[in-house]
């Protein structure tokens, strides 16, 4: 069930910056003064860390990192 989740995961940072890019890619709405598709590189920046996070943490408490 971890791996699943890990592999999850792994694919979100993928499709936040790489899939969706076609579908933010405008400038209307304005979201905390951003154009939308930098409002979206912004929460990416956000989100990816803490994925790699818990990737980490869930590979840590299974045993795999030392």
């Amino acid at each position: 069930m971890k791996k699943l989740i890990i592999a999850i995961l792994v694919v979100i940072p993928f499709v936040l910056m790489l899939g969706a890019i076609p579908f933010v890619n405008r400038i209307h709405p304005i979201i905390l003064g951003l154009p939308f598709f930098h409002f979206w590189l912004f929460l990416g920046m956000i989100i990816v860390p803490i994925c790699t996070y818990v990737i980490y943490r869930l590979q840590k408490s299974e045993g795999s990192i030392e």
